[in-house]
This record gives structure tokens, sequence and C-alpha cells, in this order.
């Protein structure tokens, strides 16, 4: 060909290739129904797959594929004809036709030789790239609201195909046309990188005598990055380093992928302090506030002026007390509590009022908005406002008076509303309470602000059973907790219990979200021509009815049922819920149902929330620690003050943001979970064993969770010697071929600790037995030849870097090496 050899793909003359002048596979004539000619070309550059809907239709894709995966070339009509084995002189009518209509669309750009190629801008999609494994990545498609798309829309990318983008980084991407008509996932390649999601990375560091290498902490980084000797700063060998890439992947060379220098030194790898620095830096958290920053709130005076009192509502003389965590220090709700002449109870909900300090166009909301929350590692808070605010001046601690927003409910002993307030409030803190000392007080029916504490509790029941009622849904994972002596080293790993006093607490806040969310709506009715306040709510949309699906499916193959119509998911998932409560399985069975859902996020759209049941519902009640929650505190002020309704735009960026941040939050807090839980099993006894639960089942083996702990460790496959097992992905189990012996979800075994892995954050279990008492540790394994190619796959360093470089050109790119 005058244009070079194409790319062999499944188009190519092969055994599985179609015949193209044989007619319909599907036995249709291949003129069953005419085209249309002459169609106008399509405005927008990104146009839509289609889905095959007859024969012509797949070949139409398969011709738009053939020129997408070869974009580099340019072809003839012959040499199309000649690639598809067309000889026949109706079926090459047929093919000019389809070329026609696809130049006609857009789709390929006839040469001035009369040649023709693909569009570089048809099919582009923008999306972030997730790289999961050595051998290939997904390109992520964001939604309109800016969080994740469906799964189902993510387009598979080999490595050799990602033209240099890493993990997180932003690309447009070339969306093969017929990928979905076959039945798999979207397929395509990296056109472009736009932006660069990593300019520093976290590692351990080795230093040679003339260069150093280092090895990344995150698992989606395949590669090390080289550093010069002139550019490895004041690290030693060993230290876990902070580094700037200055070299991206090339991808067009199989040598050295990144190269770098050295900004921070954290410290020795494997110190407590080090690695909970490195987290934050992996996350891009941040681990100090700026100098003027904190010279801002220091500047802020402690004292409450005359004038601040002024415009608020003094329940000073109100008994109020905060219940919290032991160890918080942020305590940013209160509730008072008062009995009525007529028999009702006026309960306060009292938040600390932020915005009153930190003020708009001020450095300390600058910082606020960037941080947009609180980040709670194991060992540490990184707060969104200075200590002197979180702490301090904005923390509602006993004895002092605060300034507060607030929401007062007039309840009657049914915990029906009567009446409702809104607004800025001073209070005094009567009494600091942790949630065991309550607790303690509400056991013994003996202790301070007994009543009160009666009174709230019952009030808080009534609330919750009306909650269920009306569809909420009973989600409560298990949080784990540790004990860490004076360096940080876990000593013990307990799950966190969830007593009255927690749920005391919890309803009255969901109360106070919810009714401010109501209240700012209700205020829309006096705006002209009904036009609505802008808000910032908290919202949950419903689950997919197919994720769905699949969860009842699985579920039931455990013995479990459950109705999925719209009058009856929530008490059946309730019911499931209660169900597995104390069994083996249920941590498992609850985080499942839980990914089953959306995931809550914050939009000026009034969507509601699925999971709590309420039709509108903000977050209010801890502005310390979340910028949102400052947000509504001002707009819900603004509306009090007759203000009009304000633009959305602007705030619905700014809850993308607050979201996007939040995520980024929850994973560096689970990365330091999971990094204490390796540190604390690998201190145990080598010889030790645990009992545990199959918590996931994959292609390289099972996870298991250590009942005693809720630590997770992975038992590969080629360590199961005694048979060679098969994944049976359809019922979530392994079966041995011999002996015919099956493992699934939710089994009880026992296992040892094999190894730990404190720079990867993961864990290898040996099985030792299982529920029925077959042994399988024997001291030794076997390779059994699995290799994974799923998502979640995990790759060892060694086998992560390329050897050879990119496929030869007759390579078969899309059946052959990295296909799925």
């Amino acid at each position: 060909m005058r244009n070079g050899k194409p790319k062999q793909n499944k188009y190519s003359r092969s055994g599985e290739t179609r015949p193209a002048g044989a007619g319909s596979s599907t036995g249709k004539s291949a003129t069953a129904r005419p085209r249309e000619k002459g169609l106008d070309k399509q405005s927008s550059k990104v146009r839509p797959i289609i889905q095959a809907d007859s024969y012509l239709d797949e070949l139409k894709n398969d011709l738009m594929a053939f020129f997408q995966i070869n974009n580099a070339q340019s072809f003839t009509q012959d040499q199309v004809l000649e690639h598809f084995d067309v000889f026949d002189r109706k079926m090459k009518l047929i093919v000019h036709g389809l070329i026609g209509e696809l130049t006609d669309e857009g789709s390929l750009i006839r040469q001035s030789d009369g040649s023709y190629r693909a569009d570089e801008d048809a099919n582009l999609i923008e999306g972030v790239v997730d790289h999961v494994n050595s051998r290939f990545a997904f390109v992520i498609p964001t939604s309109p609201t800016g969080s994740r798309a469906d799964r189902n829309d993510d387009i598979w990318v080999s490595t050799e195909d990602l033209a240099g983008a890493v993990d997180g980084d932003r690309v447009r991407v070339v969306r093969f046309t017929d990928s979905r008509n076959r039945g798999r996932r979207i397929e395509g390649k990296v056109a472009t990188v736009i932006e660069r999601g990593r300019t520093e990375l976290v590692g351990r560091i080795e230093v040679w005598p003339t260069y150093g290498f280092v090895i990344p902490d995150s698992k989606k980084i395949y590669d090390d990055i080289f550093i010069s000797k002139e550019k490895l700063g004041a690290a030693n060998d060993g230290d876990k380093v902070i580094v700037r890439l200055t070299k991206y992947p090339d991808p067009h060379s199989s040598k050295q992928r990144f190269e770098g220098e050295v900004v921070t030194v954290l410290g020795v790898a494997g110190q407590n302090n080090t690695e909970m620095h490195a987290i934050l830096a992996e996350f891009g958290l941040p681990i100090h506030f700026p100098e003027d920053v904190e010279q801002e709130a220091e500047a802020i005076p402690t004292k409450i002026q005359k004038k601040d009192l002024a415009k608020r509502r003094d329940m000073r003389d109100v008994t109020t007390f905060t219940i919290d965590p032991v160890d918080a220090k942020d305590f940013d709700d209160a509730l008072s509590v008062q009995i009525l002449d007529n028999g009702n109870y006026e309960i306060g909900i009292h938040i600390a009022d932020v915005t009153h300090y930190v003020l708009p166009g001020s450095k300390l909301e600058e910082e606020a908005f960037k941080r947009a929350t609180s980040v709670y590692l194991v060992d540490r808070v990184v707060p969104m406002l200075p200590e002197k605010l979180s702490n301090g001046l904005c923390s509602l601690r006993p004895n002092e008076d605060k300034l507060t927003f607030s929401a007062v409910f007039e309840l009657t002993p049914d915990a029906k509303i009567v009446n409702e307030w809104f607004g800025r409030t001073a209070i005094h803190s009567n009494r600091r309470f942790s949630y065991e000392e309550a607790q303690d007080i509400l056991n013994n029916s003996k202790g301070d602000y007994l009543a009160e504490l009666q009174l709230l509790n019952e009030l808080a029941y009534k609330l919750r059973d009306e909650r269920f009622k009306h569809g909420a849904i009973n989600f409560e994972t298990v949080e784990v907790r540790f004990k860490l002596d004076e360096n940080g080293v876990p000593l013990s790993v307990y799950p966190k219990l969830r007593q009255d006093t927690n749920k005391l607490i919890e309803e009255f806040m969901l109360l106070a979200n919810k009714r401010v969310a109501e209240f700012v709506h209700s205020l829309s009715k006096r705006n002209k021509g009904g036009q609505e306040n802008t808000m910032v709510y908290r919202v949950h949309e419903g689950p997919d009815d197919q994720k769905l699906q699949q969860f009842a499916d699985f579920a039931g193959r455990l013995g479990y049922k459950l109705k999925l119509d719209d009058d009856h998911l929530s008490s059946s998932m309730n019911r499931f819920m209660a169900s597995i409560e104390g069994k083996p399985e249920a941590n498992m069975l609850q985080q499942l149902a839980v990914r089953t859902m959306s995931k809550a996020r914050y939009s000026t759209e009034d969507l509601g929330h699925f999971g709590l049941a309420f039709r509108r519902y903000s977050h209010f009640t801890s502005p310390i620690r979340r910028y949102p929650d400052m947000m509504a505190h001002r707009l819900l002020q603004h509306y009090l003050d007759k203000g009009k309704p304000v633009e959305r735009d602007p705030l619905e960026d700014q809850c993308k943001h607050a979201s996007a941040r939040e995520k980024m939050a929850s994973d560096a807090e689970r990365a330091s979970i999971k990094y204490k839980q390796v540190e604390f099993m690998s201190r145990m006894d080598p010889g030790r064993t645990f009992e545990g639960v199959i918590s996931g089942v994959t292609e390289f083996g099972i996870f298991v969770e250590i009942t005693e702990n809720n630590c997770e460790g992975l038992v590969r496959m080629q360590d199961l010697n005694d048979d060679f097992y098969e994944f049976d992905k359809d019922n979530y189990r392994i079966i041995g071929q011999r002996h015919k012996k099956m493992y699934t979800f939710g089994d009880q075994v026992e296992v040892r600790v094999k190894d730990t892995n404190l720079a990867r954050r993961s864990m290898d279990f040996l099985l030792v037995s299982d529920k029925a008492g077959h042994a399988q540790d024997t001291g030794s394994s076997r390779q059994s030849g699995r290799r994974s190619t799923g998502r979640a796959a995990s790759q060892g360093r060694s086998s992560s870097r390329r050897s050879d470089g990119p496929a030869a050109k007759g390579e078969n790119r899309r059946g052959g090496r990295g296909r799925r």
C-alpha cells in the first residue's frame, strides 16, 4: 500500500473476519434497507456513537473504527476494499456509499489526492485517566455535575495508547466507534493530554553514587522516577520524599518514563510522622497554614463586643451542653432544652457562627474555600480553619459565651414541630459531655442533666422512627478506631460503637439540616414571579436500577430477599440490614449496599436526599470543618435579610469544588486507616492465626477481613496450593478444578499473615483452614500462572515496567496484547 501497512485488528484478513462480500452475517440482504445520501454535515465535532441496528450500520462502524485505529494514515477507497476483502461489485458500491456518508458527516476527511483519513476531532471525549493496571487504564468522562459519570461509560485504553498520559491526567480520548456494538466496554486511545493531574509525587528514594530513583507510594504509578545527582537535594537513601516531576512519559520511547527533582524530605520512611505527612502530600492536602492566614486569625479579637450581641437572640440563660467524641477539640454544635408552660419543649440546635469571623474577601475565607473540609487521619486532624478559630473562638467550649447560628424548634411530646425559628444567637454552654459520659448517665439514670438527656433521647427516638416510616434507609457501616502509643504506633484496633447518644446528636443535626433547607425554600414565595431561592443542598439521588438488581441478585444467592419496587425498597432494605446484624458477613454486605447507592454531593439543584428520605436537605451544622455549611449560613442570613435569589452558577462551581475536596479527604482518611491496619498486623506473631470472612473474590485471589479488627488482606491464587482454582465471576466465587471446592463471599475462614507492605499499604494472607476444616497452609506455594485482568488487580513493581517498546505496527491492537 502507498501509505504503508495498516495496523492489524479484528477487521484484518483472519479467520475471525466476516467475508464482507458474502453478505450479512445475520442472513439479511446487504441492501435490505436503503441508505440516505447527502446527509447534512453535523455542526458539532463530538458526535455520539451510533448503535448498530442493521448489517449496514455495523459495517459502517467497522469502517470508521478501521480509520480511527490507523488515524496516522490515509487510504484510498481501493485500499479499503482490499483490506476488507471486498471483491463483489454490489458490495463495492455499498462500501463506497458508506465512505461517502462518513465523509458527509464529517467523520472522515477527503484528502487532495483522493484518499481518506479519520477526522482527529471525531468522537473526542474529555476525561481523567484512572490507570488501574500496568497494562491498561480507563478514561473516566465526567458528568455535567462534575461528579463521576456512569461506570459503563468509562473508556478502556491500553497503556501503549495512553500517549504519555499517567494516572490523574485530564485527556482527550478518541472513542472507537464500534466498541459497544459487540457487547464490550467502549475502547479508545488518548489523543492529547490537556492537563497534568500530578506535578508532584511521594515515594521512597534509593540513592546511588551518581543518581537516585524514587519509588512512588501511589499504586497507580508503575514506574520509578529518575533523579539526577544534582537534584537529589538533602535526601538520603531510604528517606520518604516529595519529588517534582520535570519530565513525563514519552509515548514513543521504552526508556525511563519519569524524571524529577526532590523538593521536600519528609523523613525516614516507616516513621509515623513521615508516613502521615506522606499521605497528606500524596493526596495534595496541606500540612501547614500560610503565614498570612495565621496572622489574620491571630488579629481577630477574642472578646465578644456589645455590638456583636446587639442583633442576636440572647439564649445564654438557657440550659445548654455539647456532646462530642472524647478526643474532640472543635465543638461546633450544642443543644439547649426548655420545658414550656404549654407542655411542649423548646429545643435549640446551636451551631458555631464561623461566618461572623471569616469574612468574604479575607485570607481566611480564601484558605477555607481552598481546603473546603477538615481532614481526619488516624492520629491527627488537618483543620479547615486555623487553631485559634477551630479550637478557640468558634469552638463551643463550656463556661464561655459564644456566638452561634441557631435553629430553635417547639416540639410536642410526640416530636411534632409546632413552631420554628432561625437566626443568630449567643449561648453559654453549661457542660461538655463525651458520648461515653452522656451514655453512662442514661444507662445508670444518674448524673448531670439527667432529665434533659432523657428527654432529648426520647425525642430522638421518635424523630428516628418518623424518618424510617417515611422511607429512610438505615445504612450503618463499621468504623474502626485505633489506640496509639506516644509515637503513633497502633496498640489495638477496635470498631467504633454507635450508642444512643451518637444517634441522639445525629437526629437533631438531621432535623436542623432538613428544616433550614425547607425554610429557605419556603421564603421563595415572596419573590417576584415565584423565582426560587438559590441554596446549597446536600443531594443524594436514587440508586441505578441495574446496580440495585445486581446487588439483590447477589444477596439472593446468600439467602436474603430484597424487594426493589419503589413502594418497598426502603422497608425491604431496612429489613435486610436488620437481618444481617451480628452475622460474619454483615460488614461486607453493608459496604456493598452503600456502594450500590449514588454518592451524596453538594449542589444548588433541589434533588432531595434518597437515603434520608428528605425532600430537601442541606449541610448547616458543621461550619468549623465544612465549607458548604459556611455557604449555607451566609445564604440563610441573606434570605432572612429579605435578599433576592443569589446567582446560581458561581455557587454551583463552589459545590463541585467542595464535593471534589470531600472525596480527596475521604481517600486520605482511608489511606491512613489502611496504613495503621497494616502496621498493626505487621507487629503480630508470624505464627498467629485469625478468624475471618471472605470479603471479596477476584481472578487473582480472595480478600479476607479479620473478624476481630476488620483488617483486610489478600490470599493470592498461587498460594491456594491444594488445587487449581478458577474464578466464577457471575457467582462471586472460585472453584477448584479437581476437587470442586468453592470459596465464596461471606465464607468463614482462618488465616495467618504472610507478608505486609507498609509502602503499598497492603497485606497478603495464607489460608490456614476453611469452615470445613480442610487444611490449606503447608508452608509452600506454587505459581498457578494466574494473571489478573480485573480492574482492582494488584501488580508488583517488577512486572510493571515494560522492557519492550510500543507494540509493533502489525500487532493485534485490540484482540491480543493489552486486551481486557
